[in-house]
């Protein structure tokens, strides 16, 4: 079967990522590149080729994360449908406190921050300041489409994600059971995307 051009790197590139993900789940954002690199079963150079360095690695981890996380709101038709797209989006942020492997890189990334400031930075600006970018876009993209009024995008993203996560990221944090079910995760999200819209509504 005739490879298709560049599906090797596309697949190395994933390989690296899933990788970086659990290496720093176990040893946080001080773990080597040589760890990620044999976890990946790739050489160390075949990183620093692909990605530059260890903060551009990490980047590419978190722009990927925060893809996944708002594909919702960039669905087809999903400008049309605003409430539904937010209460989707929610979702998936909270169906990650779900996840034991994603509660436990949170809580690891959050121990080991003082210890590589530089990375931290990264880490929060790829990941937490890029999702909030992204709602932001799509609540601009409603407001100019008339359906909402949101004057300042990036506060109203703030307001959304704490409606959403409120003391479950604060368990998160603490490295305890944030006590939240499948069924709590749609209620939450559903109510919350149903108020935000409500509040901001033309």
């Amino acid at each position: 079967m005739p490879r298709v051009a560049g599906q090797i790197d596309v697949a190395k590139n994933e390989a690296i990522l899933d990788a970086a993900v659990a290496a720093m789940a176990d040893r946080g954002l001080a773990v080597s590149l040589e760890e990620v690199a044999r976890r990946a079963g790739v050489s160390k150079q075949t990183i620093y080729n692909h990605y530059g360095s260890k903060a551009e690695l990490l980047r590419a981890l978190m722009e990927r994360r925060v893809e996944a996380i708002t594909a919702s709101l960039d669905m087809p038709g999903a400008v049309d449908h605003p409430e539904e797209a937010l209460a989707a989006f929610a979702r998936t942020m909270l169906s990650g406190l779900l996840n034991p492997a994603s509660r436990a890189f949170m809580r690891v990334i959050v121990l080991s921050a003082a210890d590589v400031p530089d990375l931290a930075r990264t880490f929060y600006s790829a990941g937490p300041q890029g999702t909030r970018a992204r709602v932001a876009q799509f609540l601009e993209r409603e407001t100019a489409a008339g359906r909402l009024d949101v004057p300042d995008p990036l506060l109203a993203a703030d307001f959304f994600s704490g409606m959403v996560m409120s003391r479950y990221r604060f368990a998160l944090l603490l490295g305890l059971d944030p006590e939240l079910t499948a069924g709590d995760v749609d209620r939450v999200a559903t109510e919350a995307a149903a108020r935000f819209v409500r509040a901001y509504a033309r």
